[in-house]
């Protein structure tokens, strides 16, 4: 079987990339020692054509066109030649990409299309308290009606994602984000007293607002925490920087303690292990989530981890058993779950090991591919008959 991914995103050294790179990446791997070919196009980052084969995926970066008004099209025509290529070469048997990617696409006989549900522009409307973009409403719409099927990765974005787009009665699978737990693994000996761990892109939507308010209630309780941020910065349509608005309105109104606060930006994914090993609580207020990868993750180190109430936060924490959820809009809860951690240690030991036993059974990466093949071959088992 021959896997297609379409992502922009797929890790590349020297450039940031989001979840669904990441989430791309573990599962190409994966399903390559599987004996699955894997394929992934995108748009490169930078105006050349380039070819990487990391680990037998096959990775074909496009160069970006930048023709304003055109873009999308000559884009979108690049992507469609270099399917159709590598499907005459080596026929691919399933097109998967995420929310709006099958807007463009033009189907080819004997591929199946899937829509992965990462969060689309329609699920994250409310949460970013928006209108629908005219637009990216419309290829989303598209998208959903040329996918052959679709995978939610929690049901909380099934749900959500449902009160805006239709199905249209198609397959549909449940199939978590895997966890590489033997990547994220317990590092003993390296936690540093009160020190608390956000990771993520910092903007208004993962909660990261609300943490720094908690954080001086925090150290009202305990004058030794730290606040380390790691993950890249988000841009204003104008171009401004969150980060920068956050020392200007934030941190300049705790300004004692603002030198306590400390933004590291992105770091590769191999390094995302030694952040959490150092925490003594990792933080993820998020306001919307589709699942997230950064909570299991930091879950399956035995790190204690507060998230959110909202959305999927009950489908990945039990509360005072494999964690703690919080009231994202609510820097006072969040300062509390935090101070219960640091003023609960060994309680806060056990939840972490019940966590980690949760994610190697919910979110264990060999038990997640094997639900993706079995979905991929029920797709194609139904095309067959």
């Amino acid at each position: 079987m021959h896997i297609c991914f379409l992502t922009n995103e797929f890790p590349k050294e020297g450039f940031p990339h989001g979840g669904i790179g990441s989430f791309v990446k573990n599962v190409a791997t994966a399903l390559v020692k599987n004996e699955l070919k894997v394929s992934v196009v995108g748009i490169n980052y930078i105006a050349k054509d380039e070819t990487e084969i990391l680990g037998n995926i096959k990775i074909y970066r496009l160069k970006k066109s930048t023709i304003k008004g055109l873009a999308w099209y000559l884009n979108s025509k690049k992507i469609n030649n270099k399917i159709k290529e590598i499907h005459q070469k080596d026929p691919v048997h399933i097109v998967e990409t995420s929310e709006l990617g099958l807007a463009f696409i033009n189907k080819l006989k004997d591929i199946k299309y899937i829509v992965r549900l990462h969060g689309g522009h329609h699920f994250f409307a409310e949460s970013e308290n928006r209108n629908i973009n005219e637009w990216k409403g419309f290829q989303e719409k598209r998208s959903f009606r040329k996918a052959d099927a679709f995978i939610a990765v929690s049901q909380y974005v099934k749900n959500h994602t449902e009160k805006y787009l239709s199905y249209q009665n198609k397959p549909l699978a449940y199939i978590s984000n895997p966890i590489d737990t033997n990547l994220f693994t317990p590092i003993i000996g390296k936690e540093s007293e009160n020190k608390i761990v956000f990771a993520g892109t910092v903007c208004e939507k993962k909660g990261i607002r609300q943490l720094i308010q908690a954080f001086p209630l925090v150290k009202k309780e305990f004058p030794n925490a730290t606040l380390e941020i790691y993950g890249r910065d988000w841009f204003y349509p104008d171009g401004s920087s969150y980060i920068q608005m956050l020392k200007e309105k934030e941190l300049s109104k705790i300004e004692k303690i603002a030198t306590d606060v400390h933004f590291h930006g992105s770091i590769s994914y191999t390094h995302i292990p030694l952040a959490y090993s150092e925490a003594s609580v990792c933080v993820f207020p998020s306001h919307m989530e589709t699942q997230g990868l950064v909570v299991p993750e930091a879950m399956a180190m035995e790190k204690p981890v507060v998230f959110t109430l909202l959305g999927p936060g009950p489908e990945t924490i039990e509360d005072y058993k494999t964690g703690l959820l919080c009231d994202p809009y609510n820097p006072e809860n969040i300062a509390d779950k935090i101070i219960w951690y640091f003023s609960n240690k060994e309680k806060a030991k056990i939840m972490g090991k019940q966590a980690r036993e949760f994610v190697i059974q919910k979110y264990g990466l060999a038990h997640i591919i094997k639900q993706n093949i079995e979905f991929f071959q029920s797709l194609l088992f139904q095309h067959d008959k």
